[in-house]
């Protein structure tokens, strides 16, 4: 059940590989992006969606520098909300209809008032729980969260000591996240996990699955890393296309090792799509398989500064719909431009391979957020299984390849390339 992208020289390179000192590790964020436009009424489409979801930044403040981090986080903003401010921003929330809430950072524990935060969010009926490095994350401070209501905690591991504290840019990260996950279990909380999946990553998943399941984690969500903020100025860690031929058996396997470990296998949105292997990964899901991107349909993410996007990871230049210090979070989710744009999505805006796929009108692409930090905008994915496969069969793969660094700001990215290679008759493999 193993798989490794990388000669065993390479990845001995990589683990020792400084950071790039090209930009600077943590940059301070600008100010919020203010008083932007929003159109004259909601139309019924607009009202139709609620955002059941809600992944709300609290803080960029953090105490890891992790490699591949889309933020850029470590300092705090300029301009977060005051608790006064969050507090409203929770009953607005409410009004509109969200249900769960995912609190992060940076660390959502280095605010200050983040325990007044979550208990509002408990007190509003919403189902409260945070996501973690878990550098910091003490006993204590997990049994103040619990009796504020904490639902659960979701601590990220990504490989085995050198490789996720490598990843994660400070040396004793990996003790840290599983001294977190054994102080959750101990404190009665539901544990959880997120795992970034990349060339350093992939060797290591079935062996962060048998040191999560005796931690009492129940679910394990797993993504594709992708190149924005710090992770961009790194293209030699992500996955290739090509590599998805070899990673998604290893899910399936990893799959049924989960089922039989009562550990619940979560594929990130960017996971996909429409190959051998989807219903195994996500026939729990109501249609049996993966769908379009849910970004300002289902699900909601919110700035420390106010910012508004239908999805927390997409790059905030580009898809802030509004600030809550200037709108009404219902009329920012219901008139702004950049939260409409999955409901006003055709098959028409795809382009390059995805336009003319089979799956086309079911899958739109896929995840908005991978596409858009890799090429600049959305609507052609090469990160697909199923599509993975066609041009395997055609002789071909595909390979991404930076054009364009990223600039060094948080949520930035570069701007990658699709080159077409032949492959060798012997080097192809057949999926069942």
């Amino acid at each position: 059940m193993g798989f490794d992208p990388l000669t065993a020289e390479e990845r001995a390179e990589e683990l020792v590989r400084a950071r790039p000192r090209s930009l600077p590790v943590v940059p301070r964020a600008g100010r919020a992006l203010r008083h932007l436009p929003l159109a004259a009424e909601a139309r019924a489409e607009d009202k139709k969606w609620r955002p059941r979801y809600c992944v709300w930044e609290i803080t960029l403040a953090c105490d890891l520098a992790c490699r591949h981090c889309g933020s850029r986080a470590g300092h705090e903003r300029p301009d977060e909300l005051s608790t006064d401010e969050a507090l409203d921003l929770v009953r607005q929330m409410s009004e509109l209809g969200v249900e769960e809430v995912t609190l992060i950072g940076g660390e959502a524990y280095l605010r200050e008032d983040w325990l007044t935060i979550l208990a509002a969010l408990v007190a509003a009926k919403m189902r409260v729980g945070i996501t973690s490095g878990g550098r910091g994350f003490t006993e204590e401070r997990l049994r103040a969260a619990k009796a504020a209501g904490l639902h659960g905690v979701s601590i990220s591991l990504d490989g085995d000591e050198a490789t996720h504290d490598r990843l994660r840019g400070v040396r004793g990260s990996y003790r840290s996240a599983l001294e977190a996950m054994a102080n959750a279990q101990r404190v009665g909380l539901r544990v959880y996990c997120n795992t970034q999946i990349n060339r350093l990553s992939i060797p290591h998943l079935p062996a962060i699955l048998e040191t999560i399941a005796p931690l009492g984690v129940s679910a394990w969500q797993i993504q594709l890393t992708v190149p924005m903020g710090r992770a961009a100025d790194e293209p030699e860690v992500l996955v290739q296309p090509y590599d998805l031929l070899e990673v998604f058996p290893l899910l399936a396997a990893l799959k049924t090792r989960c089922d039989a470990l009562r550990v619940r296998l979560w594929t990130g949105n960017n996971v996909g799509y429409f190959g051998p292997h989807e219903t195994a990964l996500r026939g729990h899901y109501p249609w049996g398989h993966g769908g379009q991107c849910g970004a300002g349909r289902l699900s909601l993410g919110i700035e420390a500064n106010g910012a508004i996007k239908g999805c927390p990871s997409l790059p905030t230049a580009a898809y802030t719909g509004g600030n809550i210090r200037d709108a009404s979070l219902k009329d920012i989710w219901e008139r702004s431009a950049p939260l409409r744009f999955t409901r006003n999505k055709t098959v028409d805006e795809l382009w390059g391979y995805c336009r003319g796929c089979y799956y086309a009108e079911d899958c739109m692409a896929g995840c908005n957020w991978t596409t858009h930090v890799f090429f600049g905008r959305t609507g052609n994915n090469p990160f697909c299984h199923h599509r993975a496969l066609e041009m395997q069969r055609a002789g071909k793969r595909e390979r991404v390849v930076r054009v364009s660094a990223a600039s060094g700001e948080p949520f930035d990215h570069g701007i990658f390339e699709i080159r077409e290679e032949n492959i060798e008759p012997a080097n192809r493999r057949e999926e069942p």
